[in-house]
């Protein structure tokens, strides 16, 4: 079984990977592979509302030069999907926005592609506007039919300059539950 984690904050390596390296850890433990694919610095654009997806229902997005269709292709491969981005303005980072919206669209042009694979956001966050933006990945998971496991608080870590979530304790906590729980509904759906 294999997780893919798409990071979509603009500094590699900064907080939203904290958090995702914290899923990781317990995902590695019980036996399960993962892959982080960082955003910062790829070319990525919006979609075109081209609607080739719909016509070509080749599972790839006919609009070409970037990483999504990359993206696309590591998510069919997986078992699990890990959405992760900071919170700016209240929501995800256009890089996010941007994979979500193609990616999703693809997948509803292709017979919701997505379907019944476990799905979990990851948010990095300042201060205020986290929620929104966690509700902005769980939206992409539930209309494209994936199964959300739960933790024991919403999936969010606090801090500003990097590094700082790992002085928020109960955000840790939380990755380290969801990283449990994403494992043990993972291990479940292939029995």
């Amino acid at each position: 079984m294999k997780v893919v984690a798409f990071n979509g904050s603009a500094r590699k390596d900064g907080n939203t990977a904290i958090l995702v390296d914290t899923v990781f850890d317990e995902l590695k433990k019980a036996g399960i592979e993962t892959e982080l694919v960082q955003l910062a610095g790829k070319m990525i654009r919006g979609c075109t509302a081209c609607m080739k997806c719909f016509e070509n229902q080749d599972r790839r997005c006919a609009v070409k030069g970037d990483v999504i269709n990359e993206c696309i292709e590591k998510m069919l491969d997986a078992d699990g999907i890990i959405l992760a981005s900071p919170t700016y303005f209240s929501d995800v980072s256009s890089e996010m926005k941007a994979l979500i919206d193609r990616a999703g669209f693809v997948a509803k042009a292709n017979q919701d592609m997505f379907r019944r694979k476990v799905g979990a956001g990851v948010i990095a966050v300042r201060r205020g506007g986290a929620i929104h933006a966690f509700d902005t990945l769980n939206h992409f998971f539930f209309i494209n039919q994936m199964i959300v496991p739960g933790s024991s608080y919403w999936n969010i870590g606090i801090g500003l300059a990097p590094g700082d979530v790992n002085d928020d304790d109960e955000g840790i906590t939380t990755m380290r539950t969801l990283g449990i729980n994403m494992a043990w509904l993972m291990k479940k759906l292939e029995e």
